[in-house]
């Protein structure tokens, strides 16, 4: 026991020493593998495997370019965000915003390649993070680019019924959605 004691000591001190993780956790250092962050991903997985840190080093890819450009770009994060959303189950992390934030994000850029998929993860956003309000507006502004006002109204309305959060969001997209605009939120709104 003495000796599996020290083998453990080691490793932490080994890990704690490197400064890998916590730096790579708190998104402060890029990791040296710049092309696929596998060793990013193993460790995020591996240590605490939360929202926080997925969303994290997420957003930290996504800086790399315009996936909307990059059609490389667009895949790798593609992937990861799916990586990251089979990483974390739904029934524990629900109630948690970074976790809807993923979801979201996944489906807004499956939006870019295949809008039927891009509704799936929309959907699937929605049923799972019911009680954020970007989530329900996010899924109306999809319906809205791709022409479909009816469905995008009753997605705003149910957001309502269902007392997403904050309130005052749904209503700012619903009062531009009456007035015709195109963006459900400005930036500014978000």
């Amino acid at each position: 026991i003495a000796s599996i004691m020290n083998r453990v000591r080691d490793l932490k001190n080994k890990y704690r020493n490197e400064d890998n993780i916590t730096d790579e956790l708190n998104c402060t250092k890029i990791s040296a593998d710049t092309t696929d962050n596998s060793g990013t991903v193993n460790q995020i997985m591996t240590t605490t495997n939360n929202p926080e840190d997925w969303l994290c080093f997420l957003l930290r890819l996504e800086k790399k370019g315009v996936p909307q450009m990059d059609v490389s770009l667009l895949n790798r994060l593609i992937g990861r965000y799916s990586q990251a959303v089979t990483a974390l189950p739904a029934e524990k992390h629900s109630q948690d915003e970074s976790y809807a934030r993923i979801l979201v994000r996944f489906a807004e850029l499956k939006a870019i390649q295949d809008p039927e998929e891009a509704r799936d993860q929309f959907h699937l956003a929605r049923l799972n993070c019911k009680k954020f309000a970007f989530v329900h507006v996010a899924f109306a502004q999809f319906e809205l680019s791709q022409g479909n006002v009816k469905k995008c109204k009753q997605l705003l309305q149910k957001a309502v019924e269902c007392s997403a959060v904050p309130l005052e969001m749904l209503e700012i997209a619903l009062q531009n959605f009456h007035s015709q605009r195109k963006q459900l939120l400005s930036e500014e709104e978000k």
